[in-house]
């Protein structure tokens, strides 16, 4: 019985949709080695917590990905692509089905709400600028901003609405996987709770595939479906909470199990 268990489940993990797989990503700076032979799936539907220590590479690891840094071994297949093989115009198929929020926003300032949410079909289509309002309104109604923010510049928004305003930019081409850095950041107990709840009810409206880099435990626990602790270069483990929980290592302990993690662990006893 044991073993028609294991063969099920391995069966069920092949049958998953894999929308971003990395494999044995080395990545470096000179004669140092931020990322040494990594390797991470992110399976359709799902939102993934990527975690770590600061400094330990999570941001390049995803700018590795987005393509703003050169690996120096490894494969990264985004949406069935490999993106080393990819052509010009099968790499562009693949930025058009990714959106991202980058960490504080990354709003042009000079630009108003309507216009940066405008940016990516203006990059990458070619439509009426009456349409494209319709839709940049449409967008800003998704994340759940009135529409007198449109007119208003990044400097005149609070913390919470330049990431609801980056996150509609990030929407703005209706992407299978959006990459999230540091949603939360920043924000208040209250926003930040907000955002995550926004965050899975996008999911589940639109199918969306989640990669949201993260120190926020509350999110770990109420948004991710599955976590990956990156450590030593490489992804430490990766599970549910309860598998952190039960990860013996130092640091995912001190991290899921510290004073700031009573939460996570009542939760996952209850």
């Amino acid at each position: 019985m044991v073993l028609i268990d294991e063969r099920q489940d391995e069966e069920t993990a092949q049958a998953r949709d894999v929308v971003l797989s990395v494999r044995d990503v080395t990545v470096g700076f000179g004669d140092t080695l931020v990322l040494d032979g990594l390797s991470l799936e992110v399976y359709r539907g799902e939102i993934l917590g990527f975690v770590g220590a600061s400094g330990a590479g999570k941001s390049v690891l995803l700018r590795t990905i987005l393509g703003l840094i050169r690996k120096n071994s490894g494969t990264i297949r985004l949406l069935g692509q490999d993106l080393d093989e990819a052509t010009d115009e099968e790499r562009l198929k693949v930025d058009m089905h990714q959106g991202v929020l980058f960490q504080h926003g990354a709003l042009f300032s000079a630009l108003t709400v309507l216009e940066n949410i405008q940016v990516p079909m203006r990059e990458y289509l070619d439509l009426p600028r009456a349409l494209m309002d319709e839709l940049a309104y449409l967008k800003l109604e998704l994340v759940g901003l009135p529409r007198n923010a449109a007119p208003k510049y990044p400097s005149e928004l609070s913390g919470g609405m330049i990431k609801r305003a980056a996150l509609a930019r990030a929407l703005a081409l209706d992407p299978d996987i959006v990459f999230l850095d540091e949603p939360t950041s920043g924000l208040d107990p209250i926003g930040a709770a907000e955002f995550d709840e926004l965050v899975g009810k996008l999911r589940d409206t639109m199918g969306l595939t989640v990669y949201m880099v993260t120190h926020d435990l509350d999110s770990l626990l109420t948004a991710c479906d599955r976590i990956a602790v990156l450590g030593g270069k490489r992804v430490l483990v990766e599970g549910t909470v309860e598998d952190m929980l039960a990860c013996d290592d130092p640091w995912v302990k001190a991290y899921f199990r510290g004073k700031r993690a009573r939460q996570i662990d009542r939760s996952a006893r209850g």
